[in-house]
């Protein structure tokens, strides 16, 4: 069986969908895709895919099976809806939207449309849960071997913030991830939260405060932290670790070619995130697509997912124009 998948989105994470749909994944092809740039379609479109500039002609067209939407932020939940009102399954990167309110639409209308037909149309693209590192993490950590968590520390660093990064979409954006990755890696759901930053790096501008180190606290008492630094400069770093009563477990450090020369000794980092989880997004994408083609439920996060990771979003969001203080999840 062959999924007909249409691309929403051929900026540089459609186009490595898109590679991955095309090389790396069975029972997929790409058969549309959509970007406002009609030349940056072309040029990520597999040879004989149809290329538009208009998301809706792909979401209603017979030449595809389901969407996976890869557009800016702003767009993801208009698209989903679309995608909704034609019945078709949809890969919604994160985040599901970045205001809690169209969140809250599209978990609604999914809702109407399980309750109608018990089917199930939207997956969320958070890929690291299919990452082997945070899956073998969480395999530790939820066995108990070393007692009850008790802290969490994440980093997450990226070379350079995307043009008009704030504050706001660094937590809506980036922060995302650990969002939902730290309820999902204790098993238990985030109830507070607190935004810090002090001084910010010569290389941040506008309303981005760059770095900023957040608390969270989740409803078995554990705390996590997380240092997001979108203008570090170097390269792309992504680590967590969890310390428990009687040890501590920590994602490995990925493989990188190891240099000696000229008296030193050094090893390659990757620019972005593309290397260091190009096994979750194949991973999430062969799940997506073998679920589909045998009719069975995408074992992917889903929308409610996408909205508890929202919900916390916003109370960060709040803590950032509150000074800090502790702030409550409101679910």
């Amino acid at each position: 069986m062959t999924l007909r998948v249409g691309m929403i989105g051929a900026g540089v994470m459609g186009a490595d969908h898109i590679r991955n749909l095309s090389g790396s994944v069975s029972g997929a092809e790409v058969t549309f895709v959509a970007d406002l740039d009609a030349g940056r379609a072309a040029a990520a479109a597999p040879p004989n895919a149809r290329i538009t500039t208009d998301p809706t002609e792909l979401i209603n067209s017979s030449d595809v099976d389901a969407v996976v939407v890869a557009s800016h932020d702003s767009t993801h939940a208009g698209l989903v809806l679309e995608c909704f009102e034609a019945m078709t399954p949809v890969l919604c990167e994160k985040p599901l939207a970045p205001t809690l309110l169209e969140s809250l639409e599209v978990v609604q209308a999914e809702a109407d449309i399980l309750a109608a037909t018990g089917a199930r149309l939207l997956s969320m693209g958070f890929m690291r849960r299919f990452d082997p590192g945070y899956v073998a993490l969480r395999e530790a950590v939820q066995s108990r071997s070393q007692g009850e968590p008790l802290l969490v520390h994440c980093v997450s660093r990226n070379s350079s913030a995307g043009p008009g990064s704030s504050s706001e979409s660094a937590i809506t954006n980036s922060a995302i991830h650990e969002l939902d990755i730290i309820p999902w890696l204790l098993g238990s759901p985030i109830t507070e939260v607190s935004w810090q930053a002090g001084r910010s790096s010569q290389y941040s501008s506008g309303d981005l405060k760059d770095p900023a180190v957040m608390l969270l606290r989740t409803a078995d008492g554990a705390l996590a932290t997380l240092e997001l630094f979108l203008n570090a400069r170097y390269g792309y770093t992504t680590r967590c670790e969890v310390i428990s009563e009687q040890g501590t477990v920590a994602l490995p450090e990925p493989a990188a070619l190891a240099l000696q020369e000229d008296g030193l000794s050094r090893t390659g980092i990757p620019a972005d995130w593309r290397p260091r989880f190009a096994d979750a997004y194949r991973l999430q994408l062969q799940a997506w697509v073998s679920a589909l083609n045998h009719g069975e439920p995408a074992p992917l996060a889903t929308a409610e997912d996408g909205l508890r990771a929202s919900q916390v979003a916003q109370a960060m969001i709040r803590s950032l124009h509150g000074d800090g203080a502790f702030t409550k999840v409101i679910y």
